[in-house]
């Protein structure tokens, strides 16, 4: 089974609990952390790759809605344009997840959307519009 990409998003009354740990350890879940911007005492986004069973996926998610975390599918993705990109390589440098890559020696950009966290760092930086969201 394919794991599920999620966002979550939560209050600073569960930042510092250890959610992770307990959908590992206690629902047998497999985690694969995305991206992650959170704060001590502050609110927080997570956007992560879920995997298990079914039953055991759904008591996950039923755990971390008892807390107060909004589940979210993650609905975008970013797709490269061949027909614009000049291959400047603007992007290469910003993506954090290394999905967008210079092929060597060609000096061809690529891009790997498996790896793509949606970050949008790269949609901002490309000149000629080449990198594009789509939902």
């Amino acid at each position: 089974m394919s794991p599920d990409r999620i966002v979550l998003r939560f209050t600073a009354a569960v930042s510092d609990k250890p959610i992770i740990y307990h959908l590992v350890k206690n629902y047998d879940l497999v985690v694969n952390i995305l991206k992650a911007h959170i704060n001590p005492h502050k609110e927080g986004m997570m956007v992560m790759e879920l995997q298990g069973e079914p039953e055991q996926y759904a008591k996950g998610l039923e755990y971390m809605r008892s807390l107060g975390i909004t589940i979210q599918p993650l609905s975008q993705q970013v797709q490269h344009n061949e027909a614009l990109c000049t291959h400047c390589g603007a992007c290469t440098n910003l993506c954090p997840a290394g999905a967008l890559y210079m092929e060597r020696p060609a000096m061809t950009v690529n891009f790997d959307d498996e790896k793509c966290v949606v970050c949008l760092m790269c949609v901002k930086a490309c000149p000629y519009k080449a990198m594009e969201v789509h939902f």
